[in-house]
């Protein structure tokens, strides 16, 4: 076949394939045009998830009739005034949206400028650009876009369902809203009831309105900067997390982009506090000079490329663990029903506690079948009692008692009773706190491990007797091939044959651990390391798995000084607002709530 040149009309539409991939692509480039001529309202409506009509109306600056007709050419753009592509200060640039999206569908542009008498309208039908005609339109810019891809089937084909799609459209409008809180959006269409975001006074609030009144309950400020790289926005707690990222809502100068550089800082800076299926909800804005990023990357412009991507990534991950760490004892005030009005109490610290150089304090030995609480003296006599551990207990009585007077005015007040035998009840001054202990005791445990491998290493306690544990000989592979690892955390393992590891040592802080079972664990989670996971992240999880099984469980009764030495240690133990696994230790319910439950307020 010879070599011949393709038609204009035929080059549009091919080169439409790379702008417009579903109706959601067409509102994000029409919203953002909008956003680019000054609008302060933006109303989207679709039919038939945008397959049919998309219909976008703002109130920006308009365009003069000559601006109109150039618009719908190839590359003409209003927003480079020079070849300098690094000086991009728009969210478009390249000039390819309209055309493209005129190449594929019938549109209509309606729009009158502040200098001309009236308004203006053009049509682009398949590529067809008829004159300009006089319009009725009071001011701004509406862009009606119909029958999209009807001139090119096969694209059809490929749509999704009309709800799937206008879900599609619904996060592209979510996203543009949450970079601009000071404009007001509106989104209808059949497959929805309309959805309404007036203009904020400020981030947050426009935060809460996109995302939920739990992210804006639940939300920690950050704002940070290094080297001329400004970071800003909320991040949620992380008992406020989800199976995926998709709550994870990140913005490079005013652009919402999906890029793996700030995905994998998310990631580090949450890895202390959540397990690996689990990603937190945050909104970050990234801001630095245009000259520095390279917006140029892919013609949807979703990704971009950092002149210092290390910078950028460091910023986020220390931004992140700083507030984190700031705001550790704050649990997520997350649920339903009655549920709802429980909310984290903000504890006032007594004194900035430094895990790196505090030294771990001595845990007691728990009999065989416990586990070490560490609740300082006062668990001495509990073990000397031998409780047994058993499965979680379903008795439903409480044995309940008299609080200590001058702990009820403690950030966590003084326990009460014990419910289940599995969770703490104590009266604050003003209400009351429900504490669930294993959770609570479990992120105790991690601190202490952390600050003892970082100063010298967990303390260790010789087996009379080694103990020999049969395994799946890769796991059992995977264990001996990390013995130097686990020799820093006090658990000396070595290969005894086919299947099977030697344990010779285990870590003094756990007590007498359950062997077996904590080898099956930490065989099970080595399987799924990567090797180019840093050894930080293969020795938190290390840490968090070995706290688990060296931590209260449930099940356990307690006596009034245990639960009491449980609640003052999670009064000064950083993060115990949650457990390592991203779950509430406790939650709190004030008087006022209680009152409104029985309708007394």
């Amino acid at each position: 076949m010879p070599v011949r040149q393709l038609s204009e009309a035929m080059v549009n539409r091919i080169a439409a394939g790379e702008v417009v991939e579903r109706p959601a692509s067409v509102v994000k480039e029409l919203v953002e045009n909008a956003l680019d001529a000054g609008a302060r309202r933006i109303d989207v409506l679709t039919d038939g998830g945008g397959r049919r009509l998309i219909r976008v109306t703002d109130d920006g600056v308009g365009m003069p009739r000559a601006d109109l007709e150039l618009a719908v050419d190839r590359h003409a753009t209003s927003k480079l005034s020079g070849d300098d592509l690094l000086a991009i200060h728009t969210l478009g640039f390249r000039g390819e949206a309209l055309p493209s999206i005129g190449a594929v569908a019938r549109l209509i542009l309606t729009t009158r400028h502040k200098d001309e008498p009236h308004a203006w309208t053009l049509e682009v039908d398949a590529g067809k650009k008829s004159d300009a005609k006089p319009a009725a339109l009071g001011h701004g810019t509406t862009v009606e876009v119909r029958d999209l891809f009807y001139a090119t089937p096969a694209r059809l084909k490929f749509l999704k369902t009309d709800r799937s799609e206008a879900e599609a459209v619904r996060e592209v409008v979510r996203r543009l809203a949450m970079s601009r809180p000071d404009v007001a959006f509106t989104l209808a269409g059949e497959e929805r009831a309309p959805l309404t975001w007036g203009a904020a006074t400020d981030e947050l609030s426009r935060l809460g309105d996109v995302l939920g009144a739990d992210f804006g309950t639940n939300a920690i400020s950050i704002d940070a900067e290094r080297e001329g790289v400004r970071l800003q926005g909320f991040a949620g707690l992380p008992t406020l997390s989800r199976a995926n990222t998709l709550g994870q809502y990140l913005f490079v100068n005013g652009r919402p982009v999906r890029d793996k550089v700030l995905i994998g800082a998310v990631r580090a800076a949450y890895a202390d506090y959540l397990p690996r299926d689990r990603h937190p909800l945050l909104a970050l804005f990234v801001t630095l000079e245009s000259r520095e990023v390279d917006v140029n990357v892919h013609p949807a412009k979703t990704e971009v490329r950092f002149r210092d991507g290390a910078l950028v990534r460091g910023l986020i991950v220390r931004a992140l663990k700083e507030a984190l760490a700031r705001e550790g004892q704050r649990a997520a005030s997350t649920g339903g029903g009655a549920i709802a009005a429980f909310r984290p109490v903000t504890m006032a610290r007594r004194g900035a506690y430094d895990w790196r150089n505090s030294p771990a304090r001595p845990i007691p030995m728990a009999p065989r079948g416990g586990a070490a609480l560490g609740f300082a003296e006062v668990a001495q006599e509990a073990y000397q009692a031998g409780f047994d551990v058993g499965a979680p207990s379903a008795d439903a009585r409480i044995e309940s008692f008299e609080p200590a007077a001058e702990q009820i005015e403690q950030p966590l007040g003084a326990a009460r009773a014990q419910v289940h035998e599995t969770y703490i009840v104590s009266q604050t001054r003003d209400g009351l706190v429900i504490v669930d202990q294993h959770a609570a005791h479990e992120r105790i445990v991690y601190e202490r491990m952390k600050a003892a491998v970082e100063k010298s290493g967990v303390a260790r306690q010789i087996l009379l007797i080694p103990e020999i544990v049969e395994l799946d000989e890769a796991d059992a592979a995977r264990l001996v091939a990390r013995a130097d690892e686990l020799a820093r955390f006090g658990l000396a393992v070595e290969a005894f044959g086919p299947g099977a590891v030697a344990v010779r040592e285990t870590p003094s802080m756990l007590g007498d651990v359950d062997v077996r079972g904590l080898l099956r664990d930490l065989g099970e989670h080595m399987a799924e390391w990567d090797d180019s996971l840093p050894l930080e992240r293969r020795l938190l999880h290390v840490s968090a798995t070995m706290a688990c099984h060296g931590s209260v469980r449930a099940g356990r009764r307690l006596k009034p000084e245990e639960m009491n030495a449980l609640l003052r240690e999670m009064e000064e133990t950083p993060n115990s607002g949650q457990c390592n696994h991203g779950r509430p230790t406790y939650v709190e319910l004030k008087l006022t709530d209680i009152e409104r439950l029985f309708g007394r307020r």
